[in-house]
């Protein structure tokens, strides 16, 4: 039976079981990439790469998840978001066990092509069904999802930070996958239950699905700004990729801090991100979207340069942290944007944007520590943030032409 949000109320027990499902999804994405985040010092040191070579390595992860995200458009419109979740979310609790399996530089960048492709198709298909679940709702959740994000990151660092010392991290990833697969079968089942059926699309600038006439600047209006909230989540995007793939090796590597404190690092940021994103409803609307965009931004890039360039562990740690909380609904905020402007179709444009800086800021970053240093490249995370800040101010009063 379909479910209409024009006739059910926001707290039918049916949408709620949906949004529970989605919810866990979003954890479990997060779960399983911190997973892999936190062994990459191991693995780098078990495949004996330098800097750059795992740059290029996870170049991987970056083609495999953008070039999926390009196709996972059709896809889900052709066999449905929800059922495109379930198989990306089986595809990634299968691949996670590949990286450590390998030994040089050149197979793990393979591997993680597998890897990139099943992560970058989940983060599309979740975020479509999160709009249709969105709209159905009639409630500004973006966020609370994004949270589940982070706090399925958070106990993955955790989890990484408890065994990095005791369990190689094949022992460990492969320990992921039946994980990752239990959790897909009982969350995937509820969430291809039922159907979701969103009210009319009345987000939409009128007369937007129109080429002719006068509505054709409304419409190159409404895609010029769907593409500056794209880079306004690629911008962000970019930070916490970084943070998650280099953090780690920044703090046991530069700052002498071992395997537990190295899986702390991305565990502030996902706490930090956590925590920010549940407050992110009530920080919306007391502050509104630019406000809460340009305060983020400059929260975080205040944040990466401490975390960057701070002499002692502990004060990178604590950078750490406000840089993920001045992140946190930066690139919810900017997706649900694009959403209101352009429906499922602006949300999975920005997605892209957004997603490919995640995927493309690691292997850039190890570029950069090649050339100047990692506590040097990490900084380009605080400009990034600050141009994200500067994006928001400067379209603060731009809106699609009626």
């Amino acid at each position: 039976m379909a479910l209409t949000g024009s006739r059910r109320s926001p707290t039918d027990p049916s949408l709620t079981r949906l949004r529970v499902a989605l919810t866990t999804f979003f954890a479990l994405d997060g779960f399983i990439f911190a997973g892999w985040v936190v062994r990459i010092p191991a693995i780098k040191a078990q495949v004996g790469a330098s800097a750059s070579e795992l740059g290029l390595a996870l170049l991987g992860v970056s083609a495999g998840a953008v070039a999926t995200m390009v196709l996972t458009g059709g896809l889900c419109r052709r066999f449905g978001s929800r059922r495109i979740t379930v198989v990306t979310g089986v595809l990634m609790s299968l691949s996670i066990a590949l990286p450590p399996l390998t030994h040089s530089a050149l197979t793990l960048g393979l591997v993680l092509l597998a890897f990139g492709a099943a992560y970058g198709g989940m983060n599309v298909a979740i975020n479509s069904v999160a709009v249709d679940l969105v709209a159905a709702l009639r409630r500004p959740v973006m966020s609370g999802f994004h949270a589940a994000y982070s706090l399925g990151g958070l106990l993955g660092a955790a989890v990484g930070g408890v065994l990095a010392p005791h369990l190689s991290p094949t022992t460990h990833l492969l320990l992921l996958t039946p994980i990752g697969l239990l959790v897909a079968a009982v969350a995937g089942r509820t969430l291809l239950g039922r159907r979701i059926t969103s009210p009319p699309d009345d987000r939409r600038v009128p007369g937007a699905g129109t080429a002719a006439g006068g509505t054709a600047p409304a419409v190159r209006r409404t895609g010029l700004l769907v593409a500056v909230f794209g880079l306004i989540a690629l911008c962000t995007a970019y930070g916490e990729g970084a943070l998650a793939e280099w953090g780690p090796l920044h703090i046991q590597e530069d700052l002498g801090g071992g395997q537990g404190i190295a899986a702390a690092g991305y565990a502030a940021v996902a706490l930090a991100m956590a925590l920010g994103r549940l407050s992110g409803t009530a920080l919306l609307e007391r502050l509104g979207q630019t406000r809460a965009l340009v305060l983020g931004g400059l929260t975080a890039a205040a944040g990466m340069l401490l975390g960057a360039l701070a002499p002692s562990v502990w004060m990178a740690l604590a950078g750490f942290a406000v840089t993920g909380l001045g992140l946190a609904n930066l690139f919810p905020v900017a997706i649900a944007r694009a959403g209101e402007l352009a429906g499922p179709g602006g949300v999975a444009a920005a997605s892209t944007l957004g997603y490919g800086g995640m995927l493309l800021g690691p292997p850039s970053i190890g570029f950069l520590a090649d050339a100047f240093g990692l506590p040097t490249a990490l900084t380009t995370v605080a400009l990034l943030a600050a141009t994200a800040s500067a994006i928001a101010y400067a379209v603060r009063n731009i809106r699609p032409s009626p």
